[in-house]
């Protein structure tokens, strides 16, 4: 029983001294059990309580692998942008603030309502005493322009026309 044993716990990737040693502790575990119990299939019991061990040894040991990895090892991700990136996105938000202060002041309010205050185009149309189609028009113009605008940017050019 006890090769039968070895050969298992073998074959599910332990080596021979941790096979050796989870055997041991499986008979250790039946002769503590057996103290306040009755066993009827020692064998089963072996079995079962040795491959939960098995379980348990393989779980903590890619646990502690993971673990034991010192943090100059593991090369930790910043969650913080680099200096240029906040820079260059700093440089993006006036960019696009000078573009939307370009548009026509209507335009640019039912754009901001919209877009940063998040109204909807009925709210905006009442708010401003204005058909919804007004509104529509002039998002659907803010929106295009502001695009044109941040386009340009990247290309190097620049200029709201309305």
């Amino acid at each position: 029983m006890l090769l039968k044993l070895r050969r298992l716990l073998r074959s599910r990737g332990n080596n021979a001294d941790d096979a050796d040693d989870l055997i041991q502790e499986a008979f250790l575990r039946l002769q503590i059990y057996c103290r306040d119990h009755s066993v009827e299939k020692t064998e089963a019991f072996l079995v079962r309580t040795a491959l939960n061990l098995a379980c348990d040894l393989h779980r903590h040991q890619s646990h502690s692998a993971v673990v034991s990895e010192t943090l100059k090892t593991l090369g930790l991700a910043t969650t913080f942008p680099a200096a240029d990136e906040v820079c260059a996105g700093r440089e993006r938000l006036l960019h696009m603030k000078a573009g939307i202060e370009r548009l026509s002041p209507r335009r640019r309010e039912v754009f901001i309502l919209n877009r940063i205050e998040g109204y909807s185009f009925p709210q905006i149309a009442q708010q401003l005493g204005i058909t919804l189609s007004a509104v529509e028009k002039h998002a659907a113009k803010a929106a295009l322009l502001i695009t044109d605008w941040m386009d340009d940017e990247d290309q190097g050019l620049g200029g709201i026309e309305e």
